[in-house]
């Protein structure tokens, strides 16, 4: 931009007229290449000195003027833009929390319960943690209507708090299989028999920015396996808690 400010005074004439009375140039005080380029640089960035000013008299630099303006607008709004993507990365700090690829239905404090494990790869902790589950299949109502990938609400502990995760080592999530859950009715060999997905989200904020992250995996009837529990990935060596990750999904 300073160039082009540069040739439109070239062009001009007024970089040799610029002493004569009475001649309006079209920046004011502009008699050289680093003056052209000063002022291209008080244009960007808005400082405005105000020893170099542009005249009504030239229409060719109110034009470029606006240009600039517009288009360096433009690209701090990308540079910003591209600074926070960076620092933020909510996505990428999506992928670091890992869910089992199995879930299991097994006994736990005498109650039959549906589970499956979270963990978090990273340091720093996700702020506000909270998991939600959904199962998805097929429904045929009393009145006969048949509703394709209905979705029912799994209660992972709404009603206690426990749905809200202070996730500084593995957790599994338990839901107790009673009357009000969906899968009250079905025995182990009608679920081998059923086809039907299990969708879980984690969301919650990153620490380091306040940005919202979420974190979703699904199990399918396949990887549901019954009468198994998670291998323990905690381990106490000199007085810490160290967690195997490469027993997260046994």
């Amino acid at each position: 931009f300073g160039l082009l400010w540069y040739i439109i005074a070239l062009v001009r004439g007024d970089l040799w007229h610029s002493d004569e009375d009475g001649w309006k140039p079209c920046v004011e005080n502009l008699n050289s290449f680093v003056s052209a380029f000063l002022f291209s640089i008080e244009t960007e960035t808005t400082i405005g000195y105000g020893y170099r000013v542009i005249t009504e008299q030239c229409p060719e630099g109110i034009i470029l003027l606006l240009i600039q303006a517009i288009l360096g607008s433009i690209v701090n709004a990308m540079m910003v833009g591209c600074m926070f993507v960076k620092i933020s990365q909510p996505k990428n700090r999506a992928e670091t929390l890992m869910f089992s690829h199995k879930a299991v239905i097994s006994v736990r404090d005498n109650k039959l319960c549906l589970m499956f494990r979270v963990g978090d790869l990273r340091n720093s902790h996700i702020v506000e943690a909270s998991i939600r589950a959904k199962l998805i299949r097929s429904q045929q109502t009393k009145e006969g209507e048949f509703i394709p990938l209905n979705q029912t609400d799994i209660n992972i502990g709404f009603d206690t708090g426990d749905d809200r995760l202070f996730l500084v080592s593995p957790l599994i999530i338990s839901h107790e299989i009673n009357e009000k859950s969906p899968f009250w009715e079905l025995s182990q060999a009608q679920m081998d028999k059923e086809e039907f997905e299990i969708v879980v989200i984690l969301e919650g904020m990153v620490e380091a920015t306040g940005m919202t992250c979420q974190a979703r995996s699904s199990y399918l009837d396949k990887e549901v396996l019954w009468g198994y529990r998670f291998t323990p990935v905690l381990s106490l060596e000199n007085g810490f808690y160290e967690v195997d990750y490469n027993s997260f999904h046994d």
